[in-house]
């Protein structure tokens, strides 16, 4: 190797913090450096220390997360993995959904990428999300995204909304991929770090699960897809492994900030249909997306997982910049690549395929026998590294973590002393502020900028409580997808907020009549720097996976995304969950809209509790956040799921919606709306009408039941042992929803209220 291109360390002076050095700039510290050169018996190249740095960053490492994430293995039976085809550690989980078709199903963050170029950040995040399913060998059918801003009145709320809204549904919509669903929620701590997370389902007959390895001696290595271009360099060490000042900056100098990737749907869109026709003539021994850390992260990845080395020649690579250097083309996070393993015999029909398709493939190196990763650039050497250390042996923390001394104080803050609405003008006036708060308005506004029905195979996404798609048209096997969070909870209890996100999740995938199979996260927090973020990080891992054991479903993957925070300002903690659930026939799926059969009775499943902490009443009407996040009962949920089930199965019920922010009267005006028709809710007697409208207690359903159906109903929920009471009936000739005793609103005005805040603030 040519000594122009290392990086050395002349003294220990040099490496004081007044002398950086330009691994500091990369985001690796003096320790985990001299572990680099321990392993290399050496000092490293300019393009080993880059790969090294992105490898090595917390987005890709894990490295502070990893001692907690293990919890999820640790926890997961044989039993739970018995439909699992691919797990934690691929590119995304795979599970069998019966009739020899799987389903593949991640969730995934690109959060500082989207406060930067709101658009690009965005989208490129649904891009990446979507390469993972097609690197598993999948079709991509369906998406979904959980976004999180500051104040829906923020000067700056308006700038990020605008560029990530477009961003999702420009990049989806180009794909020509569903949105089926998810959830937007404005709150102070995402201020100046917005969270975009997205999420990708697709797929696959069983036998065509594709894995990323690199294997046989003489195997070529073909990258395809876009050229290599200067955008996202760093993108993973510098801007997602880091926090931002209070300015808004990352790190020390806003200058160091990496470009964002630049994302191009319509080259995605042609390489999947491109992969497709890859894996269906059996051309692909092993596949790896391009994403975070380019082609650090796919040679390392595939070299690591394969049975021998690699070798690349890197000035192969397509590139669209000039004078690129061997680490920029390795760091490059350009959008819309893969890196196949083709054996020789079958180079040639791979690249005739990817010329029918018009996308760029090259061999750009081989399989080798050898247990290296060997670079070079033209013929000179520039990276030979055991490919492991890379990818997945790289640092791994026991960060300090501890309750934090305000925990009690916050818990302790309860809603008890709040004053309630108490007379009928109040009750009334409340719901209509609470409906058309930022909290709980419709995100109409957002939805419908996203194509939800492109491909005919969706079956339920708008006013629905999961998304729902058909993935065989001839027997109407189907899919349901739900993502949740609660930052607000969280802050309570960060392992009860974790359950309560999950028990959600699972609820409202089950209320669509599917059968909740298995559970992908996304886990964003502050910066695992601080004692108390490591603590409340730990509790959620924890909460979720005792209760992925409860109820009997897998993790079968996700993303952790740390150091979202501006200053000392962290968000609130926040577990997304995801939830797949599986139905045999999509013809049986419960919609949320009331008025399908005449006369509905509306009962109510579960228990109604006097629990306000937390909840979004608190936070409208006081601008509160404390005490005790409401209770969670698994069991009760899994039972709850069952039956709903079994109501779905055998047409017990024409509507179901879940209740949760905003509680019963939110529940049941949504449900008006959905179906246009009005209704009449009788409370119980003697019940206390605010608790009963406005109570969010966790485990609860609201279904539309016909009168035909109402007895043999009850007599099933009677003999399961699931608390249910009478609260009223569908009016399907009234246009108003009216409280007895309390009062009553027009289904006009309760429109206008809910439907009329986002294009006030954003149209």
């Amino acid at each position: 190797m040519s000594d122009q291109t290392h990086v050395d360390t002349v003294s220990a002076a040099a490496q004081s913090p007044d002398h950086p050095q330009p691994y500091r700039e990369l985001g690796l510290k003096d320790d985990e450096y001299d572990r680099i050169r321990e392993i290399l018996g050496r000092r490293p190249t300019d393009a080993e220390l880059a790969m090294y740095s992105v490898m090595w960053s917390e987005h890709c490492s894990y490295k502070s997360s990893k001692v907690h994430l293990r919890y999820f293995g640790e926890t997961t039976t044989d039993e739970m993995r018995a439909g699992m085809l691919a797990g934690i550690g691929e590119n995304a989980g795979v599970v069998d959904v019966g009739d020899g078709w799987a389903v593949t199903f991640k969730v995934e963050s690109h959060n500082h990428p989207s406060y930067v170029e709101p658009y690009q950040g965005a989208a490129t995040g649904v891009g990446g999300i979507v390469r993972d399913i097609m690197a598993m060998g999948a079709r991509p059918i369906a998406v979904m995204d959980q976004l999180r801003f500051g104040p829906a009145d923020a000067p700056d709320t308006r700038r990020v909304v605008d560029g990530v809204v477009r961003g999702v549904g420009g990049y989806g919509n180009s794909l020509g991929l569903p949105n089926v669903g998810g959830e937007t929620v404005f709150d102070p701590s995402y201020a100046g770090n917005p969270l975009v997370n997205a999420l990708c389902a697709g797929v696959l007959r069983t036998e065509d699960l594709h894995l990323a390895f690199a294997s046989g001696a003489g195997n070529k290595i073909i990258l395809f897809g876009a050229r290599t271009g200067l955008d996202g360099i760093g993108g993973v060490s510098v801007l997602a492994s880091e926090t931002f000042d209070d300015s808004g900056e990352a790190g020390p100098n806003r200058k160091k900030l990496p470009s964002v990737q630049v994302g191009d749907p319509f080259t995605e869109k042609v390489l999947i249909e491109c992969c497709l026709e890859l894996y269906h003539a059996g051309l692909v021994v092993g596949i790896q997306d391009l994403g975070g850390a380019g082609l650090s992260c796919a040679t390392s990845e595939l070299a690591a997982a394969g049975d021998g080395g690699m070798r690349i020649e890197l000035e192969k690579v397509p590139m669209r910049a000039v004078g690129m250097t061997p680490a920029e083309v390795l760091s490059s996070e350009s959008q819309e690549r893969m890196c196949a393993v083709v054996t020789p015999e079958n180079v040639e029909a791979f690249l005739a395929v990817c010329r029918k398709w018009d996308v760029l493939a090259t061999v750009i190196g081989e399989v080798t026998d050898g247990d290296h990763l060997e670079i070079t650039w033209n013929g000179e050497t520039v990276v030979d590294v055991p490919p492991r250390t890379v990818a997945h042996e790289g640092p791994v923390y026991e960060r300090p973590l501890a309750r934090p001394e305000w925990q009690d104080e916050v818990i302790a803050s309860s809603t008890a002393s709040l004053a309630r609405p108490s007379t009928s003008g109040e009750l009334r006036s409340t719901l209509l502020t609470m409906l058309a708060s930022p909290a709980l308005c419709s995100r109409k506004f957002i939805t419908e900028q996203y194509d939800r029905y492109v491909r005919g195979n969706t079956v339920l996404a708008e006013n629905a409580d999961s998304g729902m798609i058909r993935i065989d048209e001839r027997t109407g096997r189907g899919i349901a997808l739900a993502t949740d969070a609660s930052g607000r909870y969280t802050y309570l209890d960060p392992y009860r907020g974790a359950q309560l996100a999950l028990a959600e999740a699972y609820r409202n995938v089950a209320a669509s009549g599917a059968t909740p199979k298995a559970v992908t996260n996304c886990l964003n927090f502050g910066s695992p720097e601080d004692p108390a973020v490591m603590w409340q990080f730990q509790q959620a891992v924890r909460g979720l996976a005792d209760g992925c054991a409860q109820l009997g479903i897998p993790v079968t993957g996700g993303n952790v995304s740390f150091y979202n925070q501006t200053g000392a300002t962290a968000i609130l903690p926040t577990p997304v969950v995801g939830v797949l659930g599986v139905i045999d026939d999509v013809r049986r799926r419960i919609p949320t809209g009331f008025g399908t059969e005449p006369g509905e009775t509306l009962i109510l499943l579960g228990q109604t509790r006097d629990e306000f902490d937390g909840s979004i009443w608190a936070q409208v009407a006081h601008d509160h956040l404390g005490g005790v996040a409401p209770e969670v009962d698994l069991d009760h949920e899994k039972l709850l799921g069952d039956i709903l089930t079994a109501a779905s199965r055998d047409g017990l019920v024409s509507a179901a919606h879940d209740l949760s922010e905003g509680g019963l009267i939110q529940t049941v005006v949504e449900s008006a709306l959905a179906g246009e028709t009005g209704c009449r809710v009788l409370l119980p007697e003697g019940a206390d009408p605010f608790v009963w409208l406005f109570s969010e207690s966790t485990g609860r359903v609201l279904v539309a039941v016909p009168r035909t159906e109402e007895s043999r109903f009850v007599a099933m929920l009677d003999a399961r042992g699931m608390p249910w009471t009478r609260i009223g009936v569908v009016d399907q000739g009234s246009d108003s929803v009216s409280v007895q005793d309390q009062f009553e609103v027009t289904l006009e005005e309760l429109r206008t209220a809910y439907e009329g805040t986002l294009p006030a603030l954003f149209g």
